[in-house]
């Protein structure tokens, strides 16, 4: 999908932002035509109705009132922490006006308002199976908080992220990672959006196709349970070992590919080795899906009698 509305911090280096901050009048001209730029907020400081952000905007200062910060449709009162997390961080906004405070010319600015143009001419128009450029935000044990627009943030729970099992969103994703999602769902009263993205990385038949039996291949060691071990050979695709003491999940490990079976969506692994997991480096994942939109996706085999789909229909 052609998004116009990027998530926070890819503007920031453009040479269209840098010319509209370049001088008073180029801000002058962004406020006419109601353009959203994005700049570092510099600090947070009590202002005259409340806590505020401040950004050096080259030619002046900009001032963000607490009431500007942040979007929402059910108009919940925004929080002081809400504005305090801004700081040190790339946030998008409109300039709305021109203020003198103690003799200084300030440029006012709104997140709000580039929110609600971002919510009313893009997210809006959104429907499930839809597939967007995405910014992780956060991460909690329940799931991962994206950006997916001018700093509109949306939810992905933890069993959306994949299919092979993890135990927080931190073993598959990184805070400012840049990756594609799905629309699963909106919640059109509430404007809320959640999202899925275990579907962009292959069928249970796409995965198991890089692998042979006899094979030995290394792993992530993701789930221990009494009757064997799951070993992660890619992010949508596992595989069980026997039982083994002195293994920890987090490991990797070298495995030996005792048998595939398609009909069972199985794969039967031997442990050979285990070792301490490799200090972390830059993720990137083989997106399968390349298309804007899909509307229906099953991860299992047509021999298995066993049938994992995944449905994308309004509600």
């Amino acid at each position: 999908m052609n998004n116009l509305y990027k998530t926070e911090g890819k503007l920031i280096g453009t040479s269209e932002n840098r010319e509209y901050l370049s001088c008073a009048a180029s801000l002058e001209r962004a406020c006419a035509v109601g353009k959203i730029l994005e700049s570092i907020a510099a600090y947070c400081e009590d202002g005259e109705f409340g806590k505020e952000l401040s950004f050096d905007l080259g030619p002046m200062r900009g001032i963000m009132p607490k009431n500007e910060v942040e979007y929402s449709k059910s108009g919940e009162e925004i929080k002081d922490i809400a504005v305090i997390t801004r700081v040190g961080k790339a946030v998008c906004f409109k300039i709305i006006g021109f203020d003198v405070i103690n003799g200084e010319k300030v440029a006012v600015l709104s997140r709000k308002e580039a929110q609600r143009e971002c919510m009313e001419n893009y997210l809006s128009s959104l429907c499930a199976g839809d597939i967007i450029d995405a910014t992780v935000t956060h991460m909690e044990q329940f799931g991962v908080f994206l950006d997916i627009g001018c700093g509109i943030v949306s939810l992905m729970s933890i069993d959306c992220i994949s299919v092979s099992r993890i135990s927080h969103p931190r073993d598959r994703f990184y805070t400012g990672m840049q990756i594609k999602a799905i629309v699963k769902s909106i919640d059109y009263e509430s404007g809320r959006i959640y999202m899925t993205h275990k579907e962009l990385l292959g069928t249970w038949s796409e995965n198991a196709s890089a692998f042979t039996i006899g094979q030995t291949v290394s792993g992530i060691v993701r789930s221990i349970e009494p009757y064997g071990i799951f070993v992660e050979l890619t992010p949508n695709l596992a595989g069980l070992a026997e039982y083994r003491d002195g293994i920890e999940v987090g490991n990797s490990a070298a495995v030996y590919i005792k048998n595939i079976i398609p009909e069972k969506m199985k794969i039967k692994l031997v442990i050979v080795d285990t070792f301490p997991a490799p200090a972390i480096c830059e993720k990137k994942f083989d997106y399968k899906i390349n298309d804007s939109h899909i509307d229906s996706w099953t991860y299992s085999p047509e021999e298995c009698s066993r049938t994992v789909v995944s449905e994308f229909t309004a509600v």
